[in-house]
């Protein structure tokens, strides 16, 4: 496994962390052995960056049962407060998902998304106290903006911010990577396979269970998904090229910019670890990046 640096002055993480919505049931009903034999087997393989909410269903009450016999101990675990920003809320919450993960406290503590119902500057200033408390030694935001992180900063300094980002949703590339650039933030990459979309597993007309987040989306219904495959299928002929699966080409073109710390990548089984982990050893051409870019732009 390969490390980089947690924004400036952070500590060194794994390039490939373990994404743990789908482990809470977010796309689709998994069970609770299945949740800790995947814990278990990525933290043995070097995925040692755990990161999950309080919105992520059941998920930080298995995690919990997951990381006891000492994997708490060997992997940095990642949280955030979801919904209510408040200041008593993000105490709160704090203090459920420590009860949850059966832990005295997290690594990095990340505020979910952005509010206009609470001033962000409450909700950071009720960070950094859980941070002087000890009950998280890092803070983080998810899924901000360039403009939000800039005001997050006005309050408290924090380590990471948590976007969307793989081959199909490139919208932090112009503005947002630049200010985490300039501002010592670390990128923890999240929906890297674009929910499934780059596994390479779906075909036209596929139905997903109810119980699943995919059976609403818009972009696995209809035109859009057949048009989105289509894709799909260009990009499994630049993998198979390279000798590599589609999975682990999508996770390395993340990869290859600099300024990605770390790819949450979901999974829902140990077999899906294993997958992940060559990818932090896959390198383009010149020519590879070209060609997958010219796939991007007729997509």
């Amino acid at each position: 496994m390969h490390y980089r640096q947690l924004g400036k002055d952070g500590p060194q993480v794994p390039v490939l962390g373990l994404g743990a919505w789908p482990l809470g049931g977010g796309m689709g009903t998994i069970d609770e052995a299945a949740v800790i034999a995947t814990t278990r087997a990525a933290i043995d393989q070097g995925i040692t960056l755990v990161d999950t909410a309080q919105y992520y269903r059941t998920s930080e009450a298995t995690l919990g049962k997951a990381l006891k016999d000492g994997y708490r101990e060997r992997c940095f675990l990642a949280t955030k407060v979801s919904g209510d920003f408040s200041r008593q809320a993000i105490i709160a919450a704090m203090e459920n998902s420590l009860r949850q993960l059966q832990v005295d406290y997290v690594d990095l503590y990340q505020i979910h998304w952005w509010s206009d119902h609470t001033p962000i500057e409450e909700s950071m200033e009720a960070m950094a106290r859980l941070q002087e408390q000890g009950k998280a030694r890092y803070l983080g935001v998810s899924n901000f903006s360039a403009a939000q992180m800039g005001r997050a900063l006005q309050t408290a300094f924090f380590h990471s911010n948590q976007p969307v980002y793989n081959l199909f949703e490139r919208g932090i590339e112009a503005v947002d990577l630049p200010f985490c650039a300039e501002h010592g933030i670390g990128i923890l990459a999240h929906t890297p396979l674009a929910k499934g979309l780059l596994s390479g597993k779906y075909r036209p007309g596929h139905r997903f269970p109810a119980d699943d987040e995919r059976a609403t989306m818009r972009r696995f219904q209809g035109e859009a998904f057949v048009h989105a495959i289509a894709a799909v299928d260009q990009l499994q002929t630049v993998a198979a090229d390279k000798g590599i699966t589609l999975v682990q080409l999508a996770l390395a073109w993340l990869l290859w910019l600099p300024a990605i710390t770390c790819v949450l990548v979901g999974a829902k089984n140990p077999a899906q670890v294993a997958e992940h982990l060559p990818a932090a050893d896959v390198t383009f051409t010149p020519e590879e990046l070209t060609r997958i870019e010219q796939i991007l732009a007729g997509a």
